[in-house]
Formats: C-alpha cells, sequence, structure tokens
C-alpha cells in the first residue's frame, strides 16, 4: 500500500492547555510567593524540583497534546504504544521528583493518620504494581483498545487511567516524602525485576500473534512519516519492542542505581 502524507497538528484544546498551564502555575505559586505555607521549613526556591515537574508536564503534554496522539490515534500502533511509554516511564518520574518532601509531608503528618495510612496502602509496591498493571493490561485488550480509539472521552479515560497509577508504580522508587517514603535498596531491586515480569504476557501476545489484534491499525492507510514499508504486524511488533524496552531501560537503570547506592552505603 502507497503511504500517504496526513497533516499533523497540535492540540490546543482550552481544557487541556487550562490544565497544563494551572498545574505549572499552581506548583510555581506552592514554591514560590505561598513558600511558607506550602514548604514550611524551606528558604530557598526548589530550583531542581521545579525544573523536573515542568518538565514532566512537558513531557505529558508532548505524548498527548503533540502530532504523535494523532498519528497513534488513526495510523499507527507504535505512535499510541510511544504515548503510553511517555507518561508512564518519563512524565510520572519526573513529576513524582518534582514534589518536594513538604508539599505533601507538611500535610499528612499534621493528623491526618488515616489519609497518611490509605496513601501507604496504595503506593506499596505490591498494591501500585498490581493497579498499574492490570490497567495497563486491560486497556491492551482489542475490545476496550478499539473503543477508547472510537471515543475521545473514552481515549482521554484510557490516558488518565494509565499515567495516574504509574504514578502510585513509580512512587516507591522515586518518593521525596518522608510521609511516603520510597523503598530500600534491596527490595528496590526486587520490585524492579517484578516490573520486567509483569508486562511478558501483553509483549508476548502483541510480538509473537500470527496477525494484527487491532482493527484500526490493519485497516488504517500507511502515513508518510517514517517506516513508509511496515505494514500492520510490523507495526504492532514494533509497538511491542517499544513497551518492552521502555520497560527494560527504567528497570535496568533504577535496578543499576539501588545496587550501586547499596554498595556506597554499605562497603
Amino acid at each position: 500500500m502507497r503511504a500517504m502524507t496526513i497533516p499533523l497538528h497540535w492540540h490546543t484544546e482550552p481544557l487541556l492547555l487550562l490544565l497544563i498551564v494551572g498545574v505549572c502555575w499552581a506548583h510555581a505559586l506552592m514554591c514560590g510567593p505561598y513558600r511558607a505555607r506550602f514548604l514550611p521549613g524551606r528558604a530557598d526556591y526548589p530550583v531542581g524540583h521545579a525544573v523536573r515537574f515542568h518538565l514532566g508536564v512537558l513531557v505529558a503534554y508532548l505524548a498527548v497534546g503533540s502530532p504523535l496522539d494523532q498519528m497513534g490515534e488513526a495510523f499507527l500502533f507504535w505512535a499510541h504504544m510511544l504515548q503510553h511509554m511517555l507518561l508512564i516511564y518519563v512524565a510520572a518520574p519526573l513529576i513524582v521528583t518534582g514534589l518536594p518532601s513538604e508539599f505533601l509531608d507538611g500535610y499528612l503528618l499534621a493528623g491526618r493518620p488515616r489519609l497518611t495510612r490509605a496513601l501507604r496502602v496504595l503506593t506499596h509496591p505490591i498494591t501500585g504494581g498490581l493497579i498499574f498493571t492490570m490497567c495497563f493490561s486491560m486497556w491492551h485488550f482489542p475490545e476496550l483498545y478499539e473503543a477508547a480509539l472510537r471515543s475521545r472521552p473514552l481515549h482521554v479515560l484510557e490516558h488518565w487511567s494509565m499515567f495516574l497509577p504509574a504514578i502510585l508504580m513509580v512512587w516507591p522508587l522515586f518518593s521525596m516524602s518522608a510521609a511516603l517514603p520510597r523503598i530500600g535498596y534491596g527490595q528496590a531491586m526486587f520490585y524492579c525485576f517484578a516490573l520486567m515480569v509483569a508486562d511478558l504476557p501483553l509483549w508476548a501476545v502483541l510480538i509473537f500473534g500470527d496477525h494484527p489484534i487491532y482493527e484500526t491499525y490493519r485497516l488504517a492507510p500507511r502515513i508518510g512519516f517514517i517506516f513508509d514499508a511496515m505494514d500492520a504486524s510490523g507495526d504492532m511488533i514494533m509497538g511491542a519492542v517499544l513497551m518492552k524496552g521502555f520497560n527494560e531501560i527504567f528497570a535496568l537503570s533504577c535496578m543499576a542505581y539501588a545496587f550501586f547506592a547499596w554498595y556506597q552505603r554499605d562497603r
């Protein structure tokens, strides 16, 4: 099939832009003019946290608001998978590490034991990892996946129900909070290994399937972006490679950091 060229656009819907600008503005206010109220005990502006937070929001916008969204919604499975990987393995860790510890600790440790216990359960590696894995796998069932491609509200829900569980999934590894702390180095290594194993069933279905399992991409015309000669089966395999590649790089990097930090601490 001959590749076609389509006009690609950026999403500038008022609600999306309001959300992006709103969260960045709120973070800037809480770290700046209202720092004494929201970051008690911190005298300086948390530059590192702010850079990571705003970079995380930028990556999230690139995932859902750039032409990548149009490509993934109607033409290329690998583009849709890249959206998910950017939200899960890039934006989520950046946003978690962009939250100064005082944001949560000052609120949770001020006499809110029930909320603190509930959040500790949600951010526990077993809970967070299971919620994320179940949500991510569920949305890749062909019926739900196709429904999300055909319904814009459902598509938005799909991205939120991957991104928010991703926050829970990465929290045990990247938390900056004393009330909801990171797990130990040994636990982190085991947790990362479990994350690598958890997505193997979905990866196997995608990469070893006899035929494309998503009708939208099987029938979609090839677009003149890159990989013009790639058919629907190759597109699905490329998506599986991206999924496993991001997962492996993320997990192995975290395992390596935990191992060397553990070694440096105990040598």
